[in-house]
């Protein structure tokens, strides 16, 4: 990819709703031989040749569901740390499963490496030729920089994980409720231990590396 921003979204479709053949082609020219993959289901490592499992991932999830719909909502890309954010809503469909579906949302979290990588800045103190460009010492700045997936990481919030499994909404439905009943401990909780918060703000000072034994020895 050049622009990964504006090409991601393409990528995500080929690689969801493509045939067989483009979903391979995609797979080889968008991620790294030894790119990774990891999902709450399955995962690959990263090895020589492990994009090969990616694509019988991506393969296998269309052999299940040849019908997906999915929306990207959102991107972000962290140009240093060459990371970017997908948020993506889908609908999986199971086909052998009649009325079976299940609407998710998960943020992507993906890995990229840059060729050719970006040259060692030179010291300020050195003497720079500007005959250099022409004869090669620089060619790999007038490249146009490449992108490639290094890794994938799928990540969902336990009730959207509880959707693939749970008919009807059924397991969905019960983690809601556990969700609100854990708050209710929370607030509890605050309020039950609230000297454990006073000598924190009075005696500790905050998240200060200093102990509560220390804190009382002065």
């Amino acid at each position: 990819m050049e622009n990964p921003v504006s090409e991601i979204p393409r990528v995500i479709r080929l690689l969801t709703q493509s045939t067989p053949a483009t979903q391979r082609a995609t797979v080889e020219k968008y991620f790294t031989p030894s790119a990774s993959f990891t999902h709450p289901f399955c995962r690959t490592g990263s090895f020589e040749g492990s994009r090969w499992l990616i694509w019988c991932i991506y393969r296998w999830y269309k052999i299940m569901s040849p019908r997906i719909d999915l929306e990207i909502d959102g991107i972000a890309f962290d140009e240093k740390k060459l990371t970017l954010y997908v948020n993506i809503h889908q609908i999986f469909r199971i086909w052998i499963i009649p009325f079976y579906k299940a609407p998710v949302s998960l943020v992507t979290v993906l890995k990229l490496v840059r060729y050719p990588p970006l040259p060692p800045q030179p010291s300020y103190s050195a003497s720079i030729n500007p005959n250099d460009s022409q004869n090669g010492s620089l060619a790999t700045s007038s490249k146009t920089p490449l992108f490639f997936i290094q890794s994938q990481n799928d990540l969902y919030q336990v009730n959207e994980f509880f959707r693939f499994f749970s008919a009807f909404g059924v397991l969905s439905g019960f983690l809601l409720l556990w969700q609100f009943v854990a708050t209710a401990l929370c607030v509890l909780g605050a309020g039950l231990l609230w000297p454990v918060s006073w000598v924190e703000q009075n005696v500790i000072g905050g998240n200060s590396q200093k102990s509560i034994g220390e804190a009382a020895r002065g």
